[in-house]
């Protein structure tokens, strides 16, 4: 028997292929009548500064990204939901930390109880078709859990929020 799907994670690294995943992810959550939480991981510093420096440097980063996907989601909304506005009402929370991104996308996806993973993938140059992003390599090594890896289409070019 195939596990229900009622809670998706939904991994961003805020680029332009993020809102061209979030449409699997929304529709997705609707089709299953799942839950969405939206992570983002901001990767840590390399210690240049003191301490108390640091831990400035990552709140103000977390901070920014919290802001920058509340942003994303709105514009995502008013473009994509006007006419099913209560799909957003699927994001039940929105995570933003810091560590490695494939460490904490594995980590949250246990923590969290995620029945699945929905990331975006963007590769570049000529070799993109023969390799998947890094993150999204190094969670699949080591992943419990479905993933769904979401290619941007060749040729997309309204798959952005615009706010970059």
């Amino acid at each position: 028997m195939i596990p229900e799907i009622k809670r998706i994670l939904y991994t961003t690294d805020l680029s332009p292929n993020s809102a061209y995943a979030f449409r699997y992810a929304i529709n997705s959550a609707k089709k299953h009548d799942a839950d969405i939480i939206i992570l983002h991981v901001v990767e840590e510093m390399a210690p240049f500064f003191d301490e108390e420096r640091l831990k400035a440097i990552s709140e103000k980063k977390i901070t920014e990204a919290m802001d920058r996907i509340r942003k994303r989601l709105k514009i995502f909304c008013d473009r994509e939901l006007k006419d099913d506005p209560d799909r957003v009402e699927r994001v039940i929370s929105i995570e933003v930390c810091q560590g490695y991104p494939p460490e904490e996308i594995l980590k949250k996806a246990d923590e969290l109880n995620c029945d699945v993973i929905v990331m975006g993938t963007h590769g570049k140059g000529i070799i993109r078709h023969s390799f998947l992003g890094s993150a999204a390599r190094k969670v699949l090594r080591r992943v419990r859990k479905p993933v769904f890896i979401i290619p941007l289409p060749e040729g997309e070019i309204d798959a952005t929020f615009h706010d970059a």
